[in-house]
């Protein structure tokens, strides 16, 4: 009789244990269902901005473009609004002014220099860039972006001496 009890209780806990794994199994699949739920995010539309219209729509670009939290800025030059180079030969105006296209850039969409993330200049003349460089002081008073500076052949119009390009993180 003893055995008969052993291997009844033997057997119902073998069933208690079996029912309880099985209760667990059914568990995990229903939170495994929950987490296969199919997460759809919008994608984000880009934004342009034209700073001199017919200027950009001649030569094919968009000065700057917003997506999420990012933007990219092309490259300024030194130029009026009907694209001719102005301050030619005086490197220091030519970086002034386009420190002063790209704040009308920022400015359109709520930033500041304080939210650009990376910089890059190129220069056809170095030694001159390295000179009046520290005018950039003037524009980044709380830290300097990441970036590159290249001397290069030639830019667009032979009398550009430099270019600088932003890339920029709005934060929410």
């Amino acid at each position: 009789m003893k055995k008969s009890t052993n291997r009844l209780a033997l057997f119902s806990t073998l069933i208690a244990i079996a029912f309880g794994f099985l209760s667990c199994e059914q568990k995990q699949k229903e939170e495994t269902k929950e987490v296969k739920k199919e997460v759809i995010v919008e994608s984000e539309k880009p934004e342009y901005f034209l700073l001199r219209p017919e200027v950009e729509n001649a030569y094919g670009y968009s000065h700057a473009v917003k997506i999420g939290n990012d933007i990219k800025i092309s490259g300024a030059v030194s130029m009026d609004d009907e694209g001719n180079p102005t301050a030619i030969g005086d490197i220091e105006q030519q970086m002034k002014n386009c420190y002063a296209d790209l704040e009308k850039i920022l400015k359109h969409f709520g930033c500041t220099f304080d939210d650009v993330v990376k910089e890059d200049i190129f220069t056809t003349d170095m030694a001159q860039m390295l000179e009046k460089s520290a005018y950039r002081a003037e524009i980044y008073k709380n830290g300097f972006p990441t970036g590159s500076w290249l001397e290069v052949k030639g830019l667009a119009l032979p009398e550009f001496m430099l270019e600088i390009e932003l890339e920029v993180h709005k934060s929410e």
